[in-house]
């Protein structure tokens, strides 16, 4: 028997508002919200969630009262679908990430990035399944 990854959870101070950045960013919709939780996933996915093949999983993000204070032990590496990584790393500027210095040398073939709210995310340079 094994297990399989459906759903990751995020705490935040503004649930709704960092649920819109990564629905922007993911091409994701949001699924269910409720006082304090909201949870996005792939409008690709039927209802009941029934198919076969793999299913993207679901971000759910919580309400909590304490802020981030250190660097995630775990974080997103993103994959470009149309372009290249500048141009998706120049999107994800706009729609409201910042460059996070996370001890990086400059050597990296990718780049850091973090969401509104502080955690951090990797856009990749090459294409991965």
């Amino acid at each position: 028997m094994t297990s399989k990854f459906t759903e990751l959870a995020i705490d935040c101070a503004d649930p709704s508002g960092l649920a819109r950045f990564w629905c922007a960013v993911l091409g994701y919709e949001v699924q269910d919200e409720e006082d304090g939780l909201v949870t996005i996933g792939s409008p690709l996915l039927p209802e009941g969630r029934e198919r076969p093949g793999p299913v993207p999983p679901t971000l759910t993000f919580a309400r909590v009262p304490e802020g981030k204070t250190i660097k995630n032990r775990l974080h997103l590496d993103l994959n470009a679908t149309d372009g290249g990584q500048d141009e998706e790393v120049r999107r994800l500027l706009d729609l409201g990430a910042h460059h996070a210095d996370v001890g990086q040398t400059g050597e990296e073939s990718w780049v850091t990035l973090a969401d509104p709210e502080g955690n951090e995310f990797c856009v990749l340079a090459g294409q991965h399944p």
